[in-house]
This record gives C-alpha cells, sequence and structure tokens, in this order.
C-alpha cells in the first residue's frame, strides 16, 4: 500500500474512500495533495475489487478550503520563476486542473461526500464526479487569480 501524507485511502466492501486530511488547514489543497489523489485514483482504475470511489474531507468544517497558498519550500505561490520550452510542460499545468482531468478519467463511479465548505478546487475538483451530495454549505470561486478575468 501506497503510504500518504496528506490524503487517507481505505478500501472496505468494494468501495474505496480517497479522504482529503488537512483538517487543521480546512483541507486546503496542495501540489502534495494533488500528486497523492491521482495515484489514489490509479490504485483505485487498477483493482477490480473495488466497485465505487467516495471523496471526502477530514473534519466538520470544510470539504476542501481551496488553494493553500503558501509557498511549498519558500518559493513563489504560483510559479518557480523558471523558464518552460512549451506549454506542454507539466510546470505549466494547475494542480486542481490535472486532479479534475484525473477523476474524469476514472473507470469507476466517483461519489462526492461534500461534508463543508468547497471553495475554489473544493468547487471544481467535483465537477467530473458522477454524484454529489452533502449538506447545506457555502461552495464557490473566490478568487480572481490566472484565467479569471474582472466582468
Amino acid at each position: 500500500m501506497t503510504a500518504f501524507t496528506q490524503i487517507l485511502y481505505d478500501v472496505a466492501d468494494g468501495i474505496a474512500t480517497i479522504t482529503m486530511h488537512r483538517p487543521e488547514k480546512m483541507n486546503a489543497f496542495t501540489n502534495v495533495m494533488m500528486r497523492e489523489m491521482c495515484a489514489a485514483f490509479d490504485l483505485v482504475d487498477a483493482d477490480d475489487a473495488v466497485r465505487a470511489v467516495i471523496v471526502t474531507g477530514s473534519g466538520d468544517r470544510a470539504f476542501c478550503a481551496g488553494a493553500d497558498l503558501t509557498p511549498e519550500g519558500g518559493g513563489d505561490v504560483f510559479a518557480s520563476r523558471s523558464d518552460v520550452e512549451t506549454l506542454s510542460d507539466e510546470r505549466v499545468r494547475d494542480s486542481g486542473g490535472r486532479l479534475t482531468l484525473r477523476i474524469f478519467q476514472c473507470k469507476k463511479p466517483v461519489i462526492g461526500a461534500i461534508n463543508g465548505a468547497a471553495v475554489g478546487i473544493g468547487a471544481t475538483m467535483q465537477l467530473p464526479m458522477d454524484f454529489r451530495g452533502g449538506h447545506a454549505t457555502g461552495a464557490g470561486m473566490v478568487h480572481d487569480g490566472p484565467g479569471f478575468q474582472r466582468g
């Protein structure tokens, strides 16, 4: 089994559960979390015993509070400032978009158990899910960053 640091992965009775596990940060999304969630979806697809997958968040405050804007390793928030040769370079892809595409490509039904606020990537990662459900809390897009224009 793969060791994860920012998600929990469990399989029981043919159902895989992927839990974003940073409750002290309201499950704010990081590049590490993106890589771990994509790896968990790889495990789901490779396991014929898994019939469906549930995605949820730890704690009772948020499903996912959006991107954690704390720079990893003291770098820049959005970019490394290193040059890229072409726009196909992986460093150009946003992590939320990569996860959303990976969920879309999943071979099993994906169920979003939305257990709190879902902001930014917390809302957009739900778009390719086959089913979404939860209690009445906020979901939305609150940032005005790259790729967004003010009206």
